[in-house]
């Protein structure tokens, strides 16, 4: 990524992308391969898990110069359920019950106490 962006947001942005790809390689299957053997799902998986590792991995390298652990895996864990909602919608054509947004505040909630002071 561009070097003069801080490391956090260099990390959502990598994180983003990596999460785009996971929630493709563990739900798409669903979907597209769900006439298949579960093995030629798995392997498609791991195919498009592979982009997700590419990008997520420097993702944690960039972002824990400047998070900890614990705000790169709560940072994550927020950034994975915004990507999710959107795929189940409109991807997944699946219903979206308020279970969606009780999880989302308590994904905020983890979010507010791991970052502040």
């Amino acid at each position: 990524m561009v070097s003069h962006l801080n490391p956090a947001f260099q990390a959502i942005g990598l994180l983003v992308l990596s999460n785009v790809f996971m929630t493709f390689a563990w739900y798409g299957h669903l979907k597209n391969l769900n006439n298949r053997a579960w093995y030629i799902a798995a392997l498609a998986s791991w195919g498009i898990a592979l982009f997700e590792y590419l990008l997520q991995v420097p993702a944690n390298r960039i972002g824990h110069t400047a998070l900890t652990i614990g705000q790169l895996k709560i940072l994550q864990e927020a950034i994975a359920l915004s990507i999710f909602v959107p795929f189940s919608i409109f991807y997944m054509k699946e219903p979206v019950s308020i279970n969606y947004l009780y999880a989302a505040l308590c994904i905020a909630g983890a979010v507010f106490f791991i970052f502040r002071g």
